[in-house]
């Protein structure tokens, strides 16, 4: 059914793979809005878990405008490449599978776009459902009071723009597998302003199971980094820490110094303080049992994170290097930007 204003449609874009535990809550809170999609846009990257059967048949009952789309092979950037290809609204919102939206989170997040504005941020939210995963959401996750949202720089799970303008911009970098949509971010903010950011437009997704599934996420996050030529102050920082400064310290206060004790640990206090006091703040559906699991997880995660970003980061540059990706820097200045 075509829109009643077809110049306010909005199309919402979504890429899947293998997704087939996840699909239905994603489409049922997409169901609920308050602010119904004229479109919703899947792009299936190869499920071979019923993902697409799913989603074919929910495309036949048709209580959700659905276009299912089949790209077997297609990276996370590239489905959504072809999503932006095939939609028609002029204003797009892109999330993820995984994910639980709130029900007013179309409304919101496209509100500064009816207003005249180009690119809206949206907020994410862990949605846990364990110990680990309380703690891994508190040790990685900024809440929103800690956002300054003149930096802030969406995930593709919560955030809208312009089509013409994601076009223009040339769309997802398809030669990226990770941190895919930082490069898009900082292209596009370069073209239509700095995002707005919408606290209250949110999206919940679980985080990874077990540590195993977290580290090898961080190591495709800074690989992904690498590859980008992303965040080298960060990094440069994160090495100095674990292999200048902690051992320095370790050793003087191995020679009784209580000072360099003192300085020891509140160096790794200070690394988990936000951590700790997010997750006394969420962990109001945790037994007492689970409480004391999460309070362990967290510099077990904080650390594990740390050293799984500086296993990646080197592979990045390593592909960059060997591979020669093309300057994606926004609109061609290579100064351009915040990384």
């Amino acid at each position: 059914m075509a829109p009643a204003n077809p110049a306010a449609a909005v199309s919402v874009i979504v890429t899947v793979r293998d997704e087939a535990a996840t699909i239905e809550r994603l489409l049922g809170s997409l169901a609920i809005q308050s602010r119904p999609a004229d479109e919703i846009v899947v792009v299936d990257g190869g499920s071979s878990d019923g993902t697409v059967a799913i989603l074919r048949r929910r495309e036949a009952r048709g209580d959700l405008p659905l276009h299912v789309i089949e790209r077997p092979g297609a990276n996370i950037s590239a489905g959504r490449n072809a999503a932006l290809a095939a939609a028609r609204g002029p204003i797009v919102a892109a999330t993820d599978a995984g994910v639980r939206l709130d029900a007013g989170w179309l409304a919101r997040l496209v509100a500064p776009l009816a207003g005249g504005q180009r690119f809206a941020a949206g907020f994410f939210a862990s949605d846990p459902t364990s110990a680990f995963e309380t703690a891994l959401g508190a040790t990685t996750l900024p809440e929103v009071s800690e956002v300054d949202p003149r930096r802030f720089l969406p995930s593709s799970r919560s955030v809208a723009f312009r089509r013409d303008d994601a076009l223009s911009v040339g769309g997802y970098p398809e030669w990226l597998d990770y941190c895919e949509d930082l490069v898009f971010d900082l292209r596009l903010a370069a073209l239509a302003g700095e995002p707005t950011f919408v606290a209250d437009a949110v999206a919940r997704f679980r985080p990874r199971p077990d540590l195993s599934a977290f580290v090898r996420q961080y190591y495709r996050y800074a690989r992904g980094d690498g590859k980008a030529d992303l965040w080298r102050a960060r990094h440069a920082v994160r090495y100095a820490t674990y292999l200048a400064l902690a051992p320095a310290l370790a050793g003087l206060a191995a020679r009784h110094h209580p000072v360099w004790s003192l300085a020891l640990f509140g160096g790794l206090a200070a690394m988990v303080r936000a951590p700790y006091r997010r997750l006394v703040r969420q962990w109001a559906p945790l037994g007492t049992r689970e409480r004391l699991a999460a309070l362990a997880w967290v510099p077990v995660v904080r650390v594990a994170g740390d050293l799984a970003k500086m296993a990646g980061y080197p592979a990045g540059v390593a592909w960059r290097m060997r591979c020669r990706p093309p300057d994606w820097r926004p609109l061609g200045r290579p100064n351009a930007g915040r990384w």
